[in-house]
Formats: C-alpha cells, sequence, structure tokens
C-alpha cells in the first residue's frame, strides 16, 4: 500500500476504533496514562506495520492485541512488587488476540460504557467528568475539549490530570454501577454522550464538519442508556434528541464537503424512519410528565424536522422553548440560540438586541458564533458593510475548515453589495 493509503487507513482506524482500545486497555491495566500511552504506540506501529503486511481485517482487534502486548511488556520490565506482579498476570492470562465479537453489548459489560461510568462517580466534578470521558472515549485532544467548555486549554489540561488522578488515589471501580446507585450519575452520562455526538456533529476543528464515527457512537451508547435506564425520561429525550439531529447529517454538507444551512438543505432526503423513532421517544418520554433539558432540546429539534418547509419552521415555538430551556440550563450558547430564534420569529432588530446584551457580558467574547449570528442578523436586514466586518470577526476565531469557507463565502457575499 501506499504511504497516504496506510495513513488514511490508521487515521480512520482512530476515529473508529480509539475509544474501545483505550477502554479495554483500562479495565485490564487499571492505569489510565498507561493505556493512552500503550494505544498510542499501537497506533504508531500500525503506519509502519501496515505498509509492509497490509491493513489487517480487523483492525481494532490488531490494535487492541498490540496495544495489550506493549502494557504487558512494560508492566514486566516495571514490576518490582506483588501488585505489579498481579498486573502483569492479568494481561499475559489470554495470550489470544483481542476479539471485539467477544464483547456483550448489553450495556453492563460493554467497555466504554464502563468507561463512562466510571468517568462520571460523583466524587469528580461535573466538568471533569465529561472532559476525561471525552479525552479517553472519544480521543478528543485537550484543546478540542477546552474549546468545547470555552475554557482556555491549561484549564483543561488539569481537569483531566486531576479527574484521573482522583480515580486512581479513591480505588473507583470500572464498572457500570448497581441499579440503586445509575441516578446520581445519570447527568454526568447523559452529558458526554450529549457533548460526544456535538463533537461528531459539529467537529471544533479539521477538515470534516461532521465526524460520522462519534455520532453513530453516541448514538449507540444513548440507546444501551436507554436500555438501562428505562423508566428516566431524561435518557430517552437524549437518544430522541440525537436521532432527530442525525436524521439531517447527511444534508448538512454538498458533495464538496461545503456547509448547507438548515434553511437550505434538502428536507426529502432527511431519514424520516430516524425522524419518526426521535418523535415517538420524545412523545413517550414527555408523558413521563418529568421534563428536563434534553427533552426541551427534542422538542426544539422536532420543530424543525417536522416542518415541511424552512418558512414553515415555527420560530415563536422554538424561541419559547429556549426560554424553558435557559431554566435549566442557564448558559451563555442557550441565550445565544434563544436570540437567534426570536430574531427569526419577531425580526433581526429583536434579535440583535439580545446578542448586544450578550456581548456586553462577554462569556462568549472567544465563540465564533457570536459574530457569526450578528452577521447573519445583519445581513437579513441588509446592512451588509456591518455585517461584513461581523463575518471577518467570526473567521479570526472559527477552527474548523467547512465552517470557514462557509464564512468566507458569506463575507465575499457582503462585500461585492
Amino acid at each position: 500500500m501506499g504511504v497516504n493509503d496506510v495513513e488514511e487507513a490508521v487515521a480512520a482506524a482512530f476515529r473508529e476504533e480509539w475509544g474501545q482500545v483505550v477502554a479495554t486497555l483500562i479495565r485490564v491495566t487499571g492505569d489510565w496514562d498507561l493505556a493512552e500511552e500503550c494505544a498510542q504506540d499501537a497506533f504508531a506501529q500500525a503506519l509502519d506495520r501496515w505498509r509492509r503486511d497490509g491493513v489487517p481485517r480487523r483492525p481494532g482487534a490488531w490494535l487492541t492485541t498490540t496495544a495489550r502486548n506493549r502494557a504487558l511488556d512494560v508492566l514486566r520490565r516495571e514490576a518490582v512488587g506483588a501488585a505489579k506482579l498481579r498486573e502483569v498476570a492479568v494481561l499475559a492470562r489470554d495470550d489470544g488476540p483481542y476479539d471485539p465479537d467477544d464483547e456483550d453489548d448489553s450495556g453492563v459489560t460493554d467497555d466504554r460504557l464502563r468507561l463512562i461510568f466510571t468517568c462520571c462517580h460523583p466524587a469528580l466534578p461535573m466538568e471533569a467528568r465529561v472532559a476525561l470521558t471525552l479525552r479517553t472515549l472519544a480521543g478528543l485532544t485537550t484543546p478540542e475539549i477546552a474549546r468545547a467548555f470555552l475554557v482556555p486549554e491549561a484549564t483543561m489540561a488539569q481537569r483531566v490530570v486531576r479527574a484521573k488522578r482522583k480515580i486512581r488515589n479513591a480505588g473507583i471501580p470500572y464498572r457500570v454501577p448497581p441499579a440503586h446507585l445509575l441516578p446520581e450519575r445519570t447527568t454526568g452520562v447523559l452529558g458526554v454522550v450529549y457533548l460526544l455526538f456535538n463533537e461528531g456533529y459539529a467537529a471544533t476543528s479539521g477538515a470534516d464538519l461532521v465526524r460520522t464515527n462519534l455520532c453513530a457512537e453516541a448514538i449507540r451508547l444513548a440507546r444501551v442508556l436507554a436500555r438501562l435506564m428505562p423508566d428516566e425520561p431524561e435518557a430517552l429525550g437524549l437518544l430522541a434528541l440525537l436521532l432527530l439531529h442525525d436524521a439531517r447529517r447527511g444534508t448538512r454538507v454538498d458533495a464538496a464537503g461545503e456547509l448547507v444551512t438548515l434553511e437550505d438543505q434538502d428536507r426529502t432526503a432527511w431519514d424520516r424512519a430516524a425522524i419518526d423513532e426521535g418523535a415517538a421517544l420524545l412523545e413517550t418520554a414527555l408523558r413521563r410528565g418529568r421534563p428536563g433539558p434534553y427533552q426541551i432540546q427534542a422538542a426544539i429539534a422536532a420543530c424543525h424536522t417536522t416542518a415541511a418547509t424552512s418558512e414553515e419552521t415555527d420560530w415563536a415555538d422554538i424561541a419559547a422553548l429556549y426560554g424553558e430551556l435557559r431554566r435549566f440550563v442557564p448558559s451563555a450558547v442557550v441565550e445565544l440560540n434563544r436570540a437567534v430564534a426570536v430574531g427569526m420569529a419577531e425580526g433581526p432588530e429583536t434579535g440583535l438586541a439580545l446578542l448586544a446584551e450578550l456581548e456586553k457580558a462577554g462569556d462568549l467574547a472567544e465563540y465564533h458564533l457570536l459574530p457569526a449570528t450578528r452577521a447573519d442578523l445583519l445581513r437579513r436586514m441588509g446592512r451588509t458593510a456591518e455585517a461584513a466586518e461581523a463575518y471577518a470577526r467570526a473567521l479570526e476565531l472559527v477552527e474548523n475548515d467547512a465552517e470557514r469557507r462557509f464564512l468566507e463565502k458569506r463575507l465575499a457575499e457582503c462585500r461585492s453589495v
């Protein structure tokens, strides 16, 4: 195989297999840093070995076996006490290759789900729970996670380090807790799956707007959680939300990889089966009479996916739902989305007034969607010179290539008027 072919194969394997490899290594070694280090080594070896021997039929099994063998070598060199020798024995007990078909997908022995519940132990701060899981399960870099949380990279790095140390020092078990302990971890676990999907659906950086493997993994985990906690309406609401968003995934970029806005997407190409399933799950969740943020967001997504045309979208209803959402999630991002909805329902001037309040608060000063939203509202009002200035500011902040090209196109349109 050519160098580029192998590099593409390894990159694809990283996107699809990283979480499983690391989760399995954490289970068998109990050492988070060692698991990540050995997983990285396995991917590095793949670049050389696959060029020579070809890409294996089951890349995940090859990577996991290679990473496990690397961990065994490290532990053998470091085996100076009884505890280390026991770790070596666990790894050496099975000399056969790792077979992912041996995994039980019931949700109780799933390594990735175990990893999420371990990371989401109530002894850890909420943001640390989510950040650690995104780092180990999804392979997101610290800068990517920092951008998702709108915090400095150094701050996020410290959170991840402290969370790992807390798990090690407190002896937090690597398992799904018994049923009576599930509620105390529900918020964190759902939050992890939600952010995992978000990173897949709208990548914070890189060439691709959509990372399909992360979307699929988040939906898979959401289904497992819905089965594990059938009486939890927010678990159903989250699965509904992901399905309703994912139904539009194929239309968010065109054949050339360029971003397509919601109003310009081909609604006939949306996945109607996913929309119907999401709507049914949302209805089931709402009947429980315990509304929450994921159910409300699913209701917002349903407003979009059930509108036959962009013009028929009930923006007033969406604005009201965002007003309800901010009671549960009082964040600047929710306020930004509400400003968009109000601007579409009541007119751009009203939306701009709400944006001015957000700009004054300063919480979204480095968030590219704030100036991008201002630019869009100004463009709709015909104030193209001001819109161009706002688009230029958004371009200074954006990290994703597809979004950058879209903003450049809008900027050029405004400057040509």
